[in-house]
């Protein structure tokens, strides 16, 4: 392998022009080299504005060229697994947005086809690659807050998205939860064994006509007897709202949201300040950075994966135990779902 690693990003839609972008524009080591989606409009504006040399409808063109080193799967969430195993068996390496699928047995073929090719599987929980985020998870390592005790992460959506869409996302849990379940497991070292949620249709009664929750709390038990909450609403109107503590027997460790300046106002009637970065682009596009320049490193030096087949197995089983947690009204332990 060159200098370069050449990477082909699969799916044209806002997460894979996210990352076609960052990898022409934004890692040196990297060349964006194709990109694939079934709407050739959508591949080829990609292609122009990011200066993609080819752009393509049929995604197995990228996995026969022998020109490319990896893909970044980007495409919908229901075909993850599918390009995974064929991926794997083309000898590319491979970046996937999360989930890699809804279910159990179909990621832990897609996990064995990338351990029998050998080749290296990355998969995009990016909040791991914030500094806040990083901040906290060292003050833990390192013991400055002491034992955990309680954490608690806060994650507010500034729009519900549309019924059509719950249609497909797998739910709430999958779709939205599921980053705070691997932020659960990432900044304590202990893993989750139990999960009890509750949650209701408070924003959007076309959500809940799908079958699905727009307003969730979770409630989570580790196996070293740390205890967390995770507070989901699709719709905070004042922005997104991305907040985490960690509190135990030394202290406590707290992140806020980010904001697009750091001015605030003081009047004789109040003191304010503008409303936090508005959505996860604005607020994680350095995260989303990182993430991919962590990956394309480890392929060309051939260092391990941050955040592999097990970080995405996991966060599975937690959103799979909390919607059978929702439906039974009990709390559910992970050994229950597999």
């Amino acid at each position: 392998m060159k200098d370069r690693l050449k990477v082909a990003v699969i799916g044209a839609g806002v997460i894979g022009r996210v990352h076609a972008e960052n990898l022409a524009f934004k890692i040196p080591d990297a060349q964006a080299v194709m990109i694939a989606d079934i709407n050739e409009s959508a591949s080829r504006q990609v292609a122009e504005q990011c200066r993609i040399p080819q752009a393509v409808t049929d995604y197995r063109e990228v996995l026969a060229n022998p020109d490319v080193h990896a893909v970044a799967i980007c495409s919908s969430s229901n075909t993850h697994a599918m390009i995974i195993e064929e991926a794997a068996v083309a000898g590319k390496h491979i970046f996937c947005e999360k989930p890699i699928d809804y279910s159990l047995q179909r990621i832990d073929r897609a996990l064995q086809a990338v351990a029998k090719a050998g080749v290296k599987l990355q998969v995009g929980f990016n909040r791991r690659f914030d500094p806040s985020f990083r901040r906290v998870r060292q003050a833990v390592l390192d013991g400055q807050v002491g034992t955990p005790h309680l954490v608690h992460i806060i994650s507010r959506d500034p729009e519900p998205p549309t019924p059509e869409y719950c249609k497909t996302s797998g739910g709430i849990f999958m779709d939205m939860t599921i980053h705070d379940f691997d932020m659960a497991r990432y900044l304590v070292d202990s893993e989750v064994v139990e999960v009890y949620a509750s949650g209701g249709v408070r924003i959007d009664p076309e959500i809940g006509k799908v079958g699905d929750l727009d307003t969730v709390l979770v409630v989570l038990k580790y196996a070293d007897g740390t205890v967390a909450t995770i507070e989901n609403s699709e719709k905070a109107v004042y922005g997104y709202d991305q907040r985490v503590e960690v509190f135990g027997s030394k202290g406590a460790i707290r992140i806020d949201n980010h904001y697009p300046n750091a001015a605030v106002v003081s009047s004789a009637e109040a003191i304010w300040r503008d409303k936090p970065l508005y959505f996860f682009i604005e607020r994680y596009m350095d995260s989303y950075v990182a993430e991919m320049r962590s990956f394309v490193d480890a392929v060309l030096h051939d260092k391990p994966i941050e955040v592999g087949g097990l970080d995405a197995r996991v966060p599975v089983v937690m959103a799979m135990a909390a919607r059978k947690s929702y439906d039974e009204n009990r709390p559910v332990k992970l050994k229950e779902i597999g």
